[in-house]
């Protein structure tokens, strides 16, 4: 061959570089298992937590899925699809963020093994979305009990149910009472006669020291800030609170401007112009609108503080950006960045201001914090996490944070389903025996995804050192016998049965309170379904070659 004849193995590419048929598709469920296996030892109560470590030495340690995923430089593309499959459940839902991940690149490597028995993979895709519609309506109808009958404790085992793989866990009393206080007390009916239930409402603060079981929750939006000056009022009450990401110093004025000037008097008479009364001016116009509090993100200086102690007014600076957003929207406010209208002159309208009850400076604990209560549009909560150091306190709003999701997806879907393992045994059987009642091959595909459920009570049993077969064979036969049984016959109650990993035995959930939301399995379930599709889908992997100048 000569040297300028191409290499005819090359293909239509010219420098591009080509993967394709079942070399892909095992590279997408390498890749896939890859990410499973990193989270699958964090899963469930007993699950075990991942330390990382970053290029500039900062630590994290966690179990969370999504965090852990998160801080992972995954260079695969199907990896990044898993990748985003855990952000998106945790965006969505708040947990499961783990179990989606694995549900997904077990479905994924099932698949792969039928394709490898010559199946197509658009058979396996029509099954599988069978098997996950089918799975979704016998959740629904079967499985989920209403919130109503079960009552406040409902709320508080879902709570508990959250935090038992977290940080928190030994100290779910507290918290998980805390937490529905919490999301009740932001309780909101919007435009639409919906009743919503907003996370970013309750707003978490971490202070250090003293031991986890001393966090507190307060009513009222908390600021770990304090008042500007020690002579202003420390209460003040009806507040009207203005929101300034506006700088209340003196201005310097800056280099390069040029000011001609025929008498020297003048040049005292611009400085003063310019660096004090343009400020004094701007504070005038904040405090006629009828502003009390005035919460800056900037800095306030000695100057402004005198007139602002003078007429009365509580004034806070260096508040953070994303704390005045909140506040803002919950006491129907704006966050103002600047006075100037649309003709170029300075104003500050009453319409800028938020109003609530009472603004008051208090001791909480260690540390002096500025409380907002009785917000006009949304309630506002606060709780405060005590704890030992960074790590703890980090690992702890992060639970807090899937644990008020949790609370959040429960009351507004109104539904619960027992936790455990105890879905996806229920799935697994149900699917099984549908399966059966098809004459065609996507038969084999719900029969596999069946089995693929079964992933989450396995993991569930190895990570808590139990034998997971022996587990796993006897809650699928007090599942199958609940199915089995007719109406009204008492082994239907075994549909609630799931996994006690503390006993290493099978008992029923509802009663014992281990419940989830069943909208976060419904998503979880999806979720997995879309993304494992998404991979089988590809049967060709081009890499483009950079283009040539």
């Amino acid at each position: 061959m000569s040297i300028f004849q191409r290499d005819p193995r090359g293909g239509a590419f010219l420098g591009g570089d080509r993967v394709s048929g079942q070399d892909i598709r095992d590279q997408n469920v390498v890749a896939a298992q890859t990410i499973a296996n990193i989270v699958k030892s964090s899963l469930g109560p007993l699950g075990l937590d991942k330390m990382l470590v970053d290029n500039i030495g900062e630590v994290t340690i966690s179990n969370d899925g999504a965090t852990i995923l998160s801080l992972l430089s995954v260079e695969h593309p199907a990896g990044r699809i898993f990748v985003d499959l855990a952000q998106k459940q945790d965006k969505e839902v708040g947990d499961g963020t783990t179990s989606v991940v694995i549900i997904a690149a077990e479905l994924l490597r099932r698949a792969n093994e039928l394709v490898k028995a010559k199946i197509h993979p658009t058979t396996i895709i029509t099954g599988y979305r069978l098997a996950c519609r089918e799975a979704v309506r016998f959740m629904q109808d079967q499985l989920s009990i209403k919130v109503e009958h079960l009552g406040r404790d409902a709320l508080i085992n879902a709570a508990k149910t959250s935090m038992a793989s977290k940080v928190i866990a030994p100290d779910d009393d507290l918290f998980a009472p805390m937490a529905v206080d919490a999301m009740l007390a932001v309780k909101t009916v919007n435009t639409r006669g919906e009743t919503k239930y907003p996370v970013k409402a309750v707003n978490v603060l971490k202070a250090h020291g003293r031991s986890a079981r001393e966090s507190l929750f307060v009513q009222g939006y908390a600021l770990s800030c304090t008042v500007a000056s020690q002579a202003m009022r420390t209460r003040i009450n009806n507040a009207k609170i203005a929101c300034l990401d506006i700088d209340l110093r003196k201005t310097r004025l800056q280099l390069g401007i040029q000011i001609l000037v025929d008498d020297p008097e003048q040049l005292e008479e611009i400085r003063k112009r310019w660096e004090s009364e343009i400020t004094l001016e701007r504070i005038r116009k904040i405090l006629a609108a009828g502003a009390n509090v005035v919460l800056t993100t900037k800095g306030i200086d000695d100057l402004a503080l005198k007139e602002f102690v003078e007429a009365g007014a509580m004034a806070v600076r260096r508040c953070r950006k994303e704390d005045l957003r909140r506040i803002a929207k919950a006491t129907g406010g704006q966050l103002v960045s600047s006075l100037v209208n649309l003709e170029g002159e300075e104003t500050f309208e009453a319409s800028y201001l938020g109003t609530a009850e009472e603004v008051v400076q208090e001791r909480i604990s260690d540390d002096e914090l500025i409380l907002i209560k009785g917000t006009k549009v949304v309630n506002s909560a606060s709780i405060i996490l005590r704890g030992a150091n960074d790590y703890m306190l980090d690992e702890m709003e992060r639970a807090l944070h899937d644990t008020l999701s949790i609370i959040k997806r429960t009351l507004e879907s109104g539904s619960v389903v027992p936790g455990g393992g105890a879905v996806e045994s229920a799935l697994s059987i149900y699917l099984e025996n549908f399966a059966t009642t098809l004459g065609s091959r996507e038969q084999l595909a719900i029969a596999e995804f069946a089995s693929a459920l079964l992933v989450i009570p396995k993991t569930l049993a190895v990570n808590a050192a139990k034998d997971a077969t022996n587990l796993v064979a006897k809650l699928r036969s007090y599942h199958n016998a609940a199915q089995n049984a007719p109406a009204g016959d008492p082994k239907k109650a075994l549909l609630r049965y799931g996994l006690d990993l503390l006993k290493g035995d099978v008992r029923d959930n509802v009663t014992a309170g281990v419940l989830e939301p069943t909208v976060s399995k419904v998503r979880s379930l999806k979720s997995a379904f879309e993304a494992a599709v998404s991979l089988l889908r590809i049967d060709d992997a081009i890499q483009v070659a950079p283009g040539r100048s």
